[in-house]
C-alpha cells in the first residue's frame, strides 16, 4: 500500500509512477485526495464535539454542586452524543472508501526502472553459451521425458486434467534432487527453512498484495461446515511475508532470512500454446522461495544478495541463462523492481523464467503492519523482498534439453549426482 502522506504531498509523482506501469491512476489519486480532505474535516468535527462533551461532563457536577440547572447541559450532551455517533459512522464509511482506493494502486516502481511493458525489459548479462549439438538432432524435453520415463503426461492429465503431470522413477529423483540441492545451498547461506501451510486465510493474500485485485487467480477452498474460506498458496512468498504480520521486530533481529519449499497452485496457468507444452506451464509446480525482511537502508543490498543467490544455483547447474531487468509494466502489482533469471530452452529457441527476484519496499509491510523498532526508538515499516530459489518446472526441462546426448540419454549435472545416484539417465 502506498503511504497516504506521499499521495498528499506529491500526487503527481504517484500518478507518474502508475503511468510507468501503463496504469492510469489519475482519477484514483484525485478521488483519494478528495476523500482524504473530507475525512480530515470529519475527524476535526468529531474531535471538536468530543472536546465539547468532555467540557460539559466536567461542568455538570460543578453546576449540581452549586445548585444550578443542568437540564440544558444534559440535553446538549444527548445531542452531542447522537452527533458524534453519526459523524463517526460517516468517518468509518469514508475511511473504508479511501482504503479501497488505496488498495487499487500498484506499488511505485523504483526511479531507475524504465517505463512500459515487457518489450522494454533489459537483459543485463548472460551466463555460458547456448548448447551446440554435434552430429545429432536434439529432442525437446517432452520427447526426452517420455522416452526416459521421467514424466507421465497422459496419466497426469487423467488424474488432474490438462496442465498436470506425474514425475516417475528417475524423473521424481531428479526433481527431488533439485529441491534438496536448493535447500542445502540456502541453509548453508544462513537462511531458516520453514514448512508453511498450503491453505491460507484471506489476510495472507491481502498482505502479499494479491487481494482484493487478483483474488480470482487463486484456488479457493470452502469449508462445507462453516463460512470459513481459504485459498491454496500461489507461492510460498504469500505465507512467508505474513509470518510477522502485526508484529514489531527489533532492529537487532533484522534481516530475517527465510526459505520454504511448497508446491505452487496457479489458476491462471495452463495456457496450452505449443511453446508452453509439457512442464513449461502448469496448475501445480514445485518451488523453493526465499524471503527477507530488512531495514529500509539495507534492502538494496538484500536485493543484490537474492539475485546473486538465484544466479548461483543456475550457474552451479551449468545452465545457459540470462538476467533480465523488468520494465515497470512487467513487474508484479506489489513490486518496486524485479529481475528475472531466464534459462534457455533449446527446442523452443527462447528463454523462460525460473526465478523472479523482487523488492516490495514497504508496500507489503504497510498492508501487513510489519514494523521494527529502530535504534532511535521509533517504529518504522520493514522492507520485504523475495526471490525464487528456484522453481523446478522449467529447470528440469532446461537440464534435460541442455544436457541431452546423441544416444537419447541425459547427463546429470555434477551437483545433483549425489542426490540422484547416477551420472547419466539412460533410455
Amino acid at each position: 500500500m502506498i503511504d497516504i502522506k506521499l499521495i498528499r504531498t506529491n500526487p503527481d509523482l504517484v500518478k507518474a509512477g502508475a503511468k510507468k506501469r501503463n496504469y492510469d491512476a489519475d482519477k484514483i489519486v484525485d478521488d483519494i485526495l478528495a476523500i482524504d480532505a473530507k475525512r480530515r474535516e470529519l475527524i476535526a468535527e468529531v474531535e471538536a464535539k468530543r472536546a465539547e462533551q468532555n467540557a460539559a461532563s466536567k461542568k455538570i457536577p460543578q453546576l449540581k454542586k452549586e445548585g444550578g440547572d443542568v437540564s440544558e447541559l444534559l440535553a446538549r450532551m444527548k445531542t452531542l452524543s447522537a452527533e458524534v455517533k453519526e459523524y463517526s459512522a460517516k468517518l468509518d464509511e469514508i475511511e473504508e472508501q479511501q482504503k479501497t482506493l488505496l488498495l487499487s494502486l500498484p506499488n511505485m516502481p523504483d526511479e531507475d526502472v524504465v517505463a512500459g511493458g515487457k518489450e522494454n525489459n533489459e537483459p543485463l548479462r548472460y551466463f555460458g553459451e547456448k548448447p551446440k549439438f554435434e552430429g545429432f538432432t536434439p529432442k525437446n524435453h517432452v520427447e526426452l521425458c517420455e522416452s526416459l520415463h521421467l514424466i507421465d503426461y497422459q496419466r497426469g492429465a487423467k488424474l488432474a486434467g490438462a496442465g498436470s503431470w506425474v514425475y516417475c522413477g528417475m524423473g521424481a529423483r531428479l526433481e527431488w534432487a533439485l529441491l534438496n540441492f536448493f535447500i542445502d545451498e540456502h541453509i548453508k547461506d544462513g537462511y531458516e527453512l520453514m514448512l508453511v501451510p498450503h491453505m491460507l486465510n484471506y489476510e495472507c493474500g491481502y498482505t502479499a498484495g494479491q487481494f482484493p485485485k487478483f483474488s480470482d487467480e487463486v484456488y479457493w477452498i470452502a469449508n462445507p461446515t462453516s463460512t470459513e474460506k481459504k485459498f491454496l498458496l500461489p507461492t510460498a512468498e504469500t505465507a512467508l511475508v505474513n509470518l510477522h504480520r502485526d508484529e514489531i521486530l527489533s532492529a537487532e533481529e533484522l534481516p530475517k532470512k527465510y526459505i520454504a519449499y511448497t508446491p505452487c497452485y496457479r489458476r491462471e496457468a495452463g495456457s496450452y500454446r505449443s511453446e508452453e507444452r509439457g512442464m513449461i506451464r502448469g496448475h501445480q509446480f514445485n518451488k523453493v522461495e526465499m524471503v527477507q525482511y530488512t531495514k529500509p537502508d539495507e534492502s538494496d543490498k538484500a536485493f543484490e544478495e537474492l539475485v546473486h543467490k538465484a544466479e548461483h544455483l543456475v550457474q552451479e547447474l551449468g545452465l545457459h541463462y540470462r538476467l533480465n531487468k523488468l520494465a515497470a509494466g512487467d513487474c508484479s502489482f506489489s513490486m518496486a523492481r524485479t529481475y528475472d533469471i531466464e534459462v534457455w530452452i533449446p527446442s523452443m529457441g527462447i528463454y523462460k523464467e525460473v526465478s523472479s527476484a523482487s523488492n516490495a519496499r514497504e508496500y507489503q509491510a504497510r498492508r501487513g503492519n510489519v514494523k521494527f523498532r529502530d535504534t532511535d526508538g521509533k517504529t518504522k515499516f520493514v522492507h520485504t523482498l523475495n526471490a525464487s530459489g528456484l522453481a523446478t518446472s522449467r529447470v528440469l526441462p532446461a537440464i534435460v534439453e541442455q544436457y541431452q546426448n546423441a544416444d537419447g540419454s541425459v547427463t546429470v549435472p555434477e551437483v545433483l549426482r549425489k542426490y540422484v545416484g547416477t551420472e547419466v539417465i539412460r533410455p
